[in-house]
């Protein structure tokens, strides 16, 4: 244990993750504690500049945690999602108190960008550190994944892999001098939520035993390519595996599809640009934006690439970055 913040705050920062090898699917749980298991391993990359930063203090004078994000408070699902992770802050710290959380996303919210997997790997920092909780980063990526499966991985740099209670890491950011290009087509909420969008997809896909059946052999691809820093065996892997875990989307009932035309541009673009000489591969989440993996010096050529695109309206560049990162704000006496 260390010290409970009682008189400030604690702020933690934590940055999105996305997953190359890809998490689409969650295991049967076996106990409150146990959600957001996952159905498959996945292998992702902790991106510099798109972060989430929250603040958490007690508010002992509430009845209630009281979640504020980018200046809204959260109400209904949006706010019981946190709550796992708080109910369990105060479960290990044998405490009752509410928290007040306040979260400024520095990344689209809500659009395929990862930024819950950011929101919640921050709020189990902040609010862990909060109430004198020392968690090693293991136990802070389990305690993340209550809040957002994906964003046990956020708690590390750069390289990380997930196929359990909690993710491991792989390689710092030093490790390979890659980087990952975001073509932005919709930076507002996706049409159907990652969580229903997985559970419709297990519940209603036919492709669905299909894809958990085949994701093994791309993760270990995947691992074996980030060991050897090979991009073009990375890139293979990484394509089959988003295309796979689309396809069993697109098998839901009603079908789950966000793929949008300039979607389609994109990856078309960059088999383009990988005939041309220029190593490549894409990847697409739970939304219709399209991120390119390249090597750090190709970065600039496949950005201005993807900016001359119709419907694509951003462009974001950005390197393997850091894992989660705390500080306490005391106030003064």
């Amino acid at each position: 244990m260390s010290d409970l913040i009682l008189q400030g705050s604690v702020v933690a920062q934590a940055n999105v993750n996305i997953a190359l090898i890809k998490y689409w699917g969650k295991a049967p749980e076996r106990g409150v504690w146990e959600q957001n298991l996952p159905a498959v391993p996945s292998l992702s990359l902790t991106l510099d500049g798109l972060q989430t930063e929250t603040r958490v203090r007690f508010a002992p004078e509430a009845a209630d945690d009281r979640v504020v994000l980018d200046g809204v408070t959260l109400e209904g699902g949006a706010l019981e999602r946190c709550r796992p992770i708080l109910e369990r802050v105060r479960e290990l710290a044998d405490l009752a108190a509410p928290f007040h959380v306040e979260s400024t996303n520095r990344v689209p919210t809500a659009a395929g960008l990862a930024s819950s997997a950011s929101g919640a790997a921050a709020l189990a920092a902040a609010s862990s550190r909060c109430a004198g909780l020392t968690l090693s980063l293991e136990e802070l990526s389990a305690l993340a994944r209550l809040g957002s499966g994906s964003a046990c991985r956020s708690v590390f740099p750069a390289w990380s892999a997930w196929e359990g209670a909690h993710a491991r890491p792989i390689a710092g950011p030093e490790h390979w001098d890659v980087a990952l290009v975001v073509a932005v087509i919709d930076a507002g909420p996706k049409s159907v939520g990652s969580r229903d969008a997985m559970n419709r997809t297990a519940r209603t896909s036919p492709l669905y035993a299909g894809w958990v059946g085949s994701a093994r052999a791309d993760f270990e691809a995947g691992l074996r390519a980030v060991e050897a820093r090979d991009l073009h065996a990375l890139s293979i892997a990484m394509e089959r595996s988003t295309l796979r875990m689309h396809a069993s989307a697109m098998g839901a009932d009603p079908p789950i599809l966000y793929w949008k035309p300039a979607s389609l541009s994109v990856v078309e673009v960059v088999r383009e640009l990988s005939t041309r000489g220029v190593p490549c591969g894409w990847t697409m989440d739970a939304g219709p934006n399209v991120k390119v993996l390249c090597e750090g010096s190709s970065a600039d050529e496949v950005r201005e690439a993807l900016a001359g695109i119709e419907g694509v309206t951003e462009v974001i560049v950005c390197g393997p970055g850091p894992g989660l990162q705390v500080a306490v704000e005391r106030e003064a006496s």
